[in-house]
C-alpha cells in the first residue's frame, strides 16, 4: 500500500469524525458536505506534497 493511500485513508477517517461531530451539533447537512469536499481537496493537496518523489537532479560531472 502506498504512502499516499495510507495518508488519504487517515484523512478520510478524520473527515468522517469531524462530519459526525458537526451532525451531532446540528449543523446543516449542506454545510457538512461543503466542508467535507473542501477538506478532501486539502487532504489530496497535502498528501501529494508529502508523498511526492523528489526529482533527481543530474550531476554535472
Amino acid at each position: 500500500m502506498s504512502s499516499f493511500l495510507i495518508y488519504l485513508i487517515g484523512f478520510l477517517v478524520l473527515i468522517a469524525g469531524l462530519a459526525y461531530g458537526a451532525f451531532m451539533l446540528g449543523l446543516s447537512l449542506v454545510w457538512i458536505g461543503v466542508c467535507s469536499v473542501i477538506l478532501i481537496g486539502l487532504g489530496i493537496i497535502t498528501g501529494v506534497g508529502k508523498t511526492r518523489q523528489k526529482d533527481e537532479t543530474p550531476s554535472s560531472e
